[in-house]
């Protein structure tokens, strides 16, 4: 299948910010675990193995809540850079154990030697600069029957933001994101079935614009192509927070606002289906699948 680029993602920001990041679990990401979380009381499966991936990221608190939910099962984490397998490592992959008996699986950063029965990736997506190739790894990494749970930002983000760059002739403040319907139709795409999608708005408040800029900044980056090409001195800065100051809305107690959209979504790794035609090539994998999907019919 070929793989969709984002064309406002630069993929060299997208890799270096992979390499960059805090390794902490930013207080957004962690509330919007919490809120995935809640979303687990309708999935009726119980999954004999699982992969977070991006736990360090991702959630800290929210996968030790989420290996709460699944004593039994085996638990996987994937993350892409050294920094995050060893912060990983330190944070959680250890057994859960009591003076005088285990409590808990020991987790592994490693890649199970079989497919899972669910996938958990939160406020991943949006920073892949090949989201569908990210997609077809999530897919491939599933059993037959598994679910896919993630999270991820939607365009309405900072809002307030972009209109104010906008307005005053400076390159985009982020690269575009996208649309939830787009996800489910990529889903679909890459084979998934039965996506549910669901969106909701959050607003973060602060009390001054230097305590934006640093949540801003743990968070993410502008992976723009047309952001900023060379470094801002002090002055520029200053500018920024004066701007801040006068242009963004602010509450009734006078906080600065700031508006995150935030994308859910759900889907089913389905029996693979064969195209007919005159002459089609099945896979030894996708016909093994088959076979087993039929026994008994």
């Amino acid at each position: 299948m070929p793989t969709q680029r984002p064309p406002t993602v630069d993929p060299i920001a997208a890799e270096r910010w992979q390499r960059v990041a805090p390794l902490v679990s930013p207080w957004l990401h962690e509330e919007v675990a919490r809120r995935m979380l809640d979303r687990l009381q309708w999935i009726k499966l119980q999954p004999k193995a699982w992969i977070h991936w991006g736990a360090v990221r991702g959630g800290l608190q929210g996968h030790r809540q989420l290996a709460g939910r699944y004593p039994d099962s085996a638990c996987f984490m994937h993350e892409a850079h050294q920094g995050r397998v060893q912060a990983a490592i330190k944070s959680i992959a250890k057994p859960w154990w009591h003076p005088r008996r285990w409590v808990g699986p020991a987790v592994r950063v490693e890649a199970p030697l079989a497919a899972v029965d669910m996938l958990w990736a939160n406020m991943a997506l949006h920073e892949a600069a090949d989201p569908q190739a990210l997609l077809g790894q999530w897919h491939q990494s599933l059993e037959v029957g598994g679910f896919l749970m993630f999270s991820c930002l939607g365009p309405d983000t900072v809002r307030e933001l972009r209109v104010m760059y906008e307005a005053l002739g400076w390159p985009p403040a982020g690269h575009e994101l996208t649309d939830m319907h787009d996800w489910g139709d990529m889903l679909v795409q890459t084979g998934f079935a039965e996506p549910v999608m669901d969106m909701e708005r959050i607003t973060l408040t602060y009390e001054t614009p230097e305590r934006l800029l640093q949540e801003l900044r743990e968070l993410g980056r502008n992976f723009h192509p047309l952001r900023f090409a060379a470094l801002r001195g002090r002055a520029w800065k200053a500018r920024l927070l004066q701007v801040l100051a006068q242009q963004l809305p602010r509450q009734a107690d006078g906080r600065l606002a700031l508006t995150f959209e935030i994308i859910y979504g759900h889907a089913l790794k389905a029996q693979p289906r064969v195209k007919v035609s005159p002459l089609s090539a099945v896979s030894v994998t996708d016909m093994r699948a088959m076979l087993q999907g039929s026994r008994g019919i």
